[in-house]
């Protein structure tokens, strides 16, 4: 699981020059990975498992913040283009077009994330990770951030989010441009005051039908290197430890990117949805069952776990 998370640190600058075997971009990318990790303490492999990944100074690793936001332009960074929002590009049903606009989103995104290394910046929305985008399918008008979809239609979402990952990540052999990711998976479509606490309990063809084609899309055709969970629970289980929704998309659609939680979704498994005893049990449950990432800082309680075994 950290080995999914680390993989970017190796393509940031370094404050150390070739030191460690790990900053040697002569080996191969797993044998850095697995150099880096085994240097790392139990503490730090847990600190870089949030999304304000803070600096290992002693081995010259950079503070990381996973938290960048593209949905329709580079977001609170500072002047970008700002294209219309998803439902407008939806209504033109013109997949080159949204490839168009997601490879000039790109663009400036790169050239910010390189402006912001140059100030020695670090921080939220300066970084190469971008949540988005949303393919969700939006069937109930209560739903507060409906337009942020493509809309109603479970194959075009899926066709139009397709074309925006691969415009994101771009066509390079060896680098992604950023890195796009499919949210929120799954079932989470409204109505947004309750998104915390409801269960979805969709009938198998429902899910399979509407919910899931999308995912599958994105995954299977558009290489989409990270999957957002949802708020909700599925099934009774909450989607950021959902055993059957983690088959899914690990077995099924062999899925190797990494798993970064909605914000705050981590402490809503016990404290919202009351299906794990408290922050421990749930931060362990969720990186056992397959979430790498947290957005928030409920994993730093995976310390506790640790020495309740």
């Amino acid at each position: 699981m950290l080995r999914k998370v680390t993989y970017i640190l190796l393509f940031v600058p370094s404050l150390i020059f070739a030191q460690y075997p790990f900053q040697d971009s002569n080996l191969s990318t797993e044998d850095r990975v697995e150099d880096l990790i085994g240097r790392l303490s139990t503490d730090e492999k847990i600190d870089q498992l949030m999304n304000d990944a803070p600096a290992i100074e002693r081995l010259g690793i950079p503070k990381y913040n996973w938290w960048n936001e593209s949905l329709h332009g580079v977001a609170r960074a500072g002047y970008a283009t700002v294209f219309p929002q998803s439902i407008s590009i939806a209504a033109s049903w013109n997949k080159d077009l949204v490839y168009d606009v997601a490879t000039a989103i790109s663009d400036e995104a790169r050239a910010k994330y390189h402006e912001y290394q140059r100030r020695d910046q670090h921080d939220i929305y300066q970084g190469l990770t971008m949540w988005s985008p949303n393919i969700n399918i939006f069937r109930d008008p209560r739903w507060g951030r409906g337009h942020e979809t493509y809309g109603e239609d479970p194959f075009l979402t899926g066709q139009l989010g397709m074309n925006y990952v691969k415009g994101l990540q771009g066509d390079n052999d060896k680098y992604f441009k950023v890195v796009a990711t499919a949210k929120h998976y799954a079932v989470h479509s409204g109505p947004e005051v309750s998104r915390h606490v409801f269960d979805a309990n969709p009938s198998q063809r429902d899910l399979w039908e509407t919910y899931l084609p999308a995912f599958r899309t994105l995954v299977k055709e558009g290489n989409v290197q990270s999957v957002m969970t949802a708020y909700n629970r599925i099934w009774g289980e909450p989607a950021s430890s959902n055993t059957y929704l983690f088959e899914v998309l690990r077995d099924y659609w062999g899925f190797d990117g990494y798993v970064v939680s909605d914000c705050g979704a981590i402490n809503d498994i016990w404290e919202d949805h009351k299906t794990s005893k408290n922050a421990a049990t749930a931060s362990a449950l969720a990186l056992e069952k397959g979430t790498d990432l947290n957005c928030g800082e409920t994993y730093k309680a995976l310390k506790q776990a640790v020495k309740e075994g």
